[in-house]
């Protein structure tokens, strides 16, 4: 793999900007690694090369002619496809939009690009981002870089695996219940869920709309930070996008709160805990101990109650979002239907994959007449009583610690005939989601086997700063912790035992 991608988004943006190093260079070199290895991992459904080509040149002739470029100039950046691109596709990973093209772009991506990065493809990911090991796509699995044989988590598998990869340096993914989390874990990356409002979802294709959050991943805190500034604040093309300016100095990520107050809910280490999991956790603690870090036992609702809370309205809310797809407006319609039910039935029924349609039922029988306040109404209801647990005990700690998954990265067709076990994947991610604070979760040591494992930080409403700044504190104390980290960087992965063999190293 080229050094080239062995730098972070800062280092190329810097050297770029300064003219040390061209942005059309490290676009060859990224989409000579894609070739070299996606085809093993899968991680792209489809590339921008010749764009991204044009773009890195026009970049470039801006730093000759002495211009200023942005804070991303020259990186590759891969964005999950289900954010809508004007030049591209939003397939969500699904029939039912394989040939859909947008007219217009998704926010997100249009400041990325503002910012002169490089958006050099669109992702994998399960169908129409529900799932957790991003099996559910109707293109075929994103096979996980460090071990072939294992999923990348989901739903924005796709995305960590490009950067895990080194075929992207930074990505953009969705997280509704965990999934830029979840995969940033298995993989070995950063990967921030924001405040519920500081990213903009217009063009961010909808499966549960109070719920759902565009993230960045990365390879360090700093990174993430640089991407999240690249796409956070205020747009007035989204209603529930918040009116403050969230961006972060950079240089604040080298300070800590005083008094630094992580709550710990041990109650939470429980059942279904993987001892090497518990055992990772356990040395996160100490090293932030080590950082200054005074650890508070904290008392939370069961995060089963949140599972049954998140199945409920993100299920119910994605059977509304769906049923825009309905063979009439855009999107697959089936052929040779002259009735109109008919073509509803069809066009969904071969459009939808299995996943979708489970949710769409259960979503449509939550909401349906005589169950409606049995379920769903509840379900608000335990959604309220979630968040004031959660703000009551961030008012006595600065954030809260805890695994991001339950197991390392599972082996492909492990759980895919078991929905209950894979949505028990999400245990420790859906409660951020349900009460729209911020989390992150970082790299934190590595199984026998080298699978990363990732720790998680959920956080006060609004403070991003902080949470980057405990994981920039906790990589300077982490060098050498476990095999992933010693043996490999995410990077180039460990993969020798996969099909790649040493072709990847």
């Amino acid at each position: 793999m080229s050094d080239l991608l062995r730098l972070s988004a800062s280092e190329i943006a810097a050297q770029v900007s300064r003219g040390g190093l061209r942005a059309s260079a490290v676009i060859e070199a990224a989409l000579a690694r894609i070739a070299e290895v996606d085809p093993q991992v899968h991680a792209f459904l489809s590339l921008r090369a010749e764009p991204a080509r044009r773009r890195a040149e026009e970049i470039d002739q801006r730093v000759r002619s002495g211009a200023r470029v942005g804070s991303l100039a020259g990186v590759p950046v891969a964005v999950k496809d289900n954010l809508c691109d004007q030049d591209g596709s939003a397939t969500c990973a699904s029939r039912i939009l394989e040939r859909f093209r947008p007219s217009y772009s998704a926010t997100a991506l249009r400041r990325v690009e503002a910012e002169d990065a490089i958006v050099i493809g669109k992702t994998n990911l399960d169908e129409f981002a529900m799932g957790s090991s991003n099996e559910n796509s109707a293109f075929g699995p994103t096979h996980n870089p460090w071990d072939l044989d294992r999923v990348p988590g989901g739903s924005s598998g796709g995305s960590a695996a490009a950067v895990a990869a080194g075929e992207a340096v930074l990505s953009l993914g969705s997280d509704t219940g965990g999934s830029v989390r979840q995969p940033a874990a298995f993989c070995g990356l950063v990967a921030l869920k924001p405040q519920y409002g500081h990213l903009s979802r217009h063009g961010l294709v909808a499966f549960a709309s109070s719920l759902d959050q565009i993230g960045p991943m990365a390879r360090s805190a700093r990174d993430c930070a640089l991407l999240f500034n690249a796409v956070a604040g205020h747009d007035p093309r989204d209603a529930t996008s918040l009116s403050r300016d969230p961006r972060i100095e950079l240089a604040q990520l080298e300070t800590l709160p005083d008094d630094l107050r992580l709550g710990v809910p041990r109650a939470w280490l429980g059942e279904g805990l993987d001892p090497e999991i518990r055992s990772a956790f356990e040395a996160t603690c100490a090293r932030f101990e080590a950082c200054g870090a005074h650890l508070v036992d904290l008392e939370l609702p069961d995060p089963r109650h949140a599972i049954s809370t998140y199945y409920i309205l993100a299920n119910a809310e994605a059977s509304s979002n769906l049923a825009r797809f309905d063979g009439v407006r855009y999107g697959h319609r089936a052929e040779g239907v002259h009735d109109l039910h008919a073509m509803y039935e069809r066009s969904r029924g071969e459009g939808f994959g299995p996943e979708v349609k489970r949710r769409i039922l259960m979503g449509t029988f939550v909401l349906s007449s005589g169950y409606y306040e049995a379920f769903y109404a509840k379900a608000q209801a335990a959604r309220r009583l979630l968040r004031r647990a959660f703000d009551q005990a961030l008012e006595t700690v600065h954030a809260i610690l805890i695994p991001t998954a339950p197991t390392a990265a599972f082996r492909l067709g492990e759980k895919s005939g078991d929905p209950l076990a894979m949505y028990l994947s999400d245990i420790y991610t859906i409660t951020s989601n349900l009460v729209g604070h911020p989390a992150v979760s970082f790299p934190a040591g590595a199984t026998q086997e080298g699978l990363p494992i990732g720790m998680q930080l959920c956080g006060r409403a609004g403070d991003e700063r902080t949470l980057l700044a405990l994981v920039q504190a906790h990589e300077g104390r982490h060098d050498g912790v476990g095999a992933a980290r010693s043996a490999a960087s995410p990077v180039t992965g460990l993969l020798g035992r996969g099909p790649a063999g040493e072709g990847w190293r």
